[in-house]
């Protein structure tokens, strides 16, 4: 009798054991199913300001015109005045030719008749204003009539010629301003001047002119960047980039928008300008009170579960 009652003990403290392991698993599992994961996000907000968006092209320092200085005569150089990168103003001399008969004979006969006054000596001077760029005799060389001496560039004509792809011909006009910055990082502003009416056949870009408003000495050949107004507006509203995500295809574009303090849903939108870091949001209105995730969007479902732990101003 006394062992049958320890049988049933036994059975009976593991059918409690067994009851109590149930309970504490299904509250344990109660417990997991609660816990919801959630992503640490940053936020932001929209922004209402003004946007400009700009085109940016190449374009390389030169001489519009260009004097070449030719001899008038055949006959020796006697004198040489001109310098290469020498700035000289019109009219100043630049060279003195003698010919080859007056070199030979001219001293000789003025000593024997002091009246006698034919030196054979011409000089040539500058037609313009402007830097001696290249320079192809010197003193003693021999020349012959119309045979070119020098080049000089025509300061006025110094301008930045621009190769515009044909698609932004009607925004890059005549008279409109531009900036420009050169490799050195100075900035300068001016004006497009004028075009050239050809296209260039395999490029398809058409030539401009762009001048500076300002004497600053800057020599040719030097490449800068360009900048020209595309299109401007007021009052735009604008979200940092990073909160704007799109498909591999790039066709559609959306933002992650808080609904609550833990909730994201996904709200399509159409984009406007993208000036810098900014976008310019077309539809839906926003209003400055809506949160937009910038920092932990990418991946995100709709109705993501997330934590708010940084709010950018």
């Amino acid at each position: 009798m006394k062992s049958i009652r320890i049988k049933y003990f036994a059975l009976f403290l593991l059918a409690f054991n067994f009851l109590s392991c149930s309970s504490g698993k299904t509250d344990d599992s109660a417990q997991e199913a609660e816990i919801v994961p959630q992503t640490p996000v940053t936020v932001t907000s929209v922004n209402e300001e003004s946007m400009k968006e700009y085109i940016e092209l190449s374009a390389t320092s030169g001489f519009l015109q260009k004097s070449v200085i030719n001899a008038n005569m055949n006959g020796y150089i006697n004198a040489e005045h001109a310098l290469k990168g020498k700035f000289v103003n019109a009219g100043e001399v630049l060279f003195s030719i003698i010919t080859k008969e007056a070199r030979a004979i001219g001293s000789s006969i003025n000593k024997l008749d002091p009246s006698f006054k034919f030196t054979g000596i011409s000089t040539i001077k500058a037609s313009q204003s402007g830097y001696i760029i290249d320079l192809k005799h010197q003193k003693g060389d021999y020349v012959q009539e119309g045979e070119q001496l020098a080049v000089i560039s025509n300061r006025n004509s110094f301008v930045f010629l621009m190769d515009v792809p044909y698609e932004y011909h009607e925004i890059v006009r005549t008279n409109k301003q531009a900036e420009l910055t050169l490799p050195d990082g100075k900035t300068f502003s001016g004006y497009i001047t004028s075009s050239l009416p050809t296209v260039d056949s395999i490029s398809q870009t058409q030539r401009f002119a762009v001048k500076i408003n300002s004497n600053v000495s800057i020599p040719e050949g030097l490449i800068a960047k360009v900048k020209v107004l595309k299109s401007a507006k007021n009052n735009s509203i604008s979200i940092a980039k990073s909160a704007v995500l799109t498909d591999e295809t790039e066709e559609e574009f959306w933002v992650m928008k808080l609904i609550n303090d833990s909730t994201a849903v996904k709200i399509p939108i159409k984009k406007g300008l993208e000036v810098g870091d900014k976008i310019e949001i077309l539809s839906p209105t926003f209003s400055p009170q809506d949160k937009i995730i910038t920092v932990g969007n990418y991946g995100l479902a709709d109705t993501a579960k997330v934590k708010v732990i940084h709010t950018l101003q």
